[in-house]
C-alpha cells in the first residue's frame, strides 16, 4: 500500500470519476498495470448550493436595508464581492454575480453566483422600536385587500 498524489481539476462535481493511467492492479501474465479510477465525493457547503457551474446563496437583509437600499458584501469562492441592493428590495429578490460560480471543466468559463435576499422582520421590539414602526406604518399605509390575480401570480412565482 502506498500513497498517491492527485491533481483534482477545478470544477469537478460529485459523482465524477478521475482516471489515473498505470496506477491500477498489475496486468495479467506480467502485463502492464491497469488504470486506477477515483470516485469524487463532494461535501455540501454551509451556505452555497451548487447546480452545475452556478452557485446559489441567501443573504439576510434588515427591513431598513431592504427599504432604503444598501451595498453589501457577498461571499464568493475567492473572497467577497460588493453588491448594490436597490431601495424597495423584496424578500426573494435574486441578484446575479456573473462569473462568480464554479469553473468549467470544458473551458466554457465559470458559472454565476445567484444571491437571493431574505428580509428579516424583527420579533422582539423595545417600546421605542415599536413606536417608531407604528409611526412608519401610519405614514406608509397599505390597504390590506386581496391582490388581483396577475399581481398575486407575480408574488407567487417570485418566491418559487
Amino acid at each position: 500500500e502506498r500513497g498517491l498524489g492527485l491533481k483534482i481539476p477545478a470544477g469537478v462535481d460529485d459523482g465524477m470519476r478521475l482516471r489515473v493511467s498505470g496506477e491500477g492492479e498489475a496486468g495479467y501474465n506480467g502485463g502492464p498495470p491497469g488504470d486506477l479510477y477515483v470516485a469524487i465525493s463532494i461535501h455540501a457547503h454551509s451556505y452555497f448550493d451548487r447546480r452545475g457551474r452556478d452557485l446559489y446563496c441567501t443573504i439576510p437583509l434588515s427591513l431598513v436595508q431592504a427599504a432604503l437600499g444598501t451595498e453589501i458584501k457577498v461571499p464568493t469562492l475567492d473572497g467577497h464581492e460588493k453588491l448594490r441592493i436597490p431601495e424597495g428590495t423584496q424578500t426573494g429578490s435574486v441578484f446575479r454575480l456573473r462569473g462568480k460560480g464554479f469553473p468549467s471543466l470544458d473551458g466554457r468559463g465559470p458559472g454565476d453566483l445567484y444571491a437571493a435576499v431574505h428580509v428579516i422582520i424583527p420579533k422582539n421590539l423595545t417600546r421605542e422600536q415599536r413606536r417608531m414602526l407604528e409611526a412608519l406604518d401610519h405614514a406608509l399605509r397599505v390597504e390590506n385587500k386581496p391582490l388581483n390575480r396577475a399581481a398575486a401570480e407575480k408574488v407567487r412565482t417570485a418566491h418559487e
